[in-house]
């Protein structure tokens, strides 16, 4: 369980910090209710502004309940706030330094994005992109998996990764992905403006976000086990851009 800290319960309370554009993560509602009438207000509000919707029995949410008066629905708000693509752009900019941003496709498991936050950090990284839908926000396991760098790696969150990569390459960023199917990452340049591009555990990355990518690079490997975690993998792919942008 998350946080307490971090937990808005009740139908009033949840609605109003929507409509307030609060930066939620997560909303859970019991699945017997969502056909009501302040139910279904509150689930089309969420829709609307990117927020994840998963329905759960009402034993599930008694379980992660505080207040134990959670009208049948519970929301997940960031534990830090999120910046714009922008920022990002800005901060290499006045480090007069190319921009090395990374990008996660559905990443779902929230150690695996501290882990990469972390690993962004010591690479370099100008911040980490992830979507609203389907993927894991800063909640506070990714604030204390980050071990700290969640304070200093800007976080953006963005309603469609296909358009934010073609915003990137009209500014001159050009995309790598992380995929088996591509060259192998030691003959890909990975130097200059570069966005690096990591799916979610197991699915990969989209077939729409790949086909926005300039170079897809592999990352060799030997063993029987046929995928590296996406932390790991994440950090494979930096840090070999981190070794060609050092010559």
């Amino acid at each position: 369980m998350e946080n307490q800290d971090l937990i808005i319960e009740g139908r009033n309370l949840i609605l109003e910090a929507l409509k307030a554009d609060r930066s939620i993560d997560r909303l859970f509602v019991i699945d017997s209710e969502q056909q009501s009438g302040p139910m279904k207000a509150i689930i089309a509000e969420a829709r609307k502004r990117g927020v994840l919707v998963k329905f759960e029995s009402k034993d599930y949410l008694d379980k992660i309940s505080v207040t134990k008066k959670h009208q049948g629905v519970i929301a997940y708000v960031a534990a830090y706030d999120y910046v714009e693509v922008e920022d990002m752009l800005k901060i290499a900019e006045e480090k007069n330094e190319a921009p090395f941003l990374i990008l996660l496709d559905s990443i779902e498991d929230p150690h695996n994005l501290g882990a990469i936050i972390r690993t962004a950090n010591i690479a370099g990284a100008h911040g980490v992109i992830i979507p609203k839908r389907r993927a894991v926000g800063l909640t506070a396991t990714v604030a204390k998996t980050s071990a700290g760098a969640i304070e200093y790696t800007p976080v953006a969150r963005v309603t469609n990764l296909a358009r934010t990569l073609d915003d990137l390459k009209e500014k001159g960023v050009w995309v790598a992905c992380a995929d088996m199917d591509g060259e192998i990452m030691y003959k890909v340049d990975l130097k200059g403006p570069l966005c690096i591009v990591v799916g979610g555990e197991g699915a990969g990355v989209s077939k729409l976000v790949k086909e926005k990518c300039d170079f897809i690079a592999r990352i060799p490997m030997k063993g029987e086990i046929s995928s590296l975690n996406a932390s790991v993998a994440t950090a494979v792919m930096v840090f070999e851009a981190v070794r060609q942008r050092m010559k």
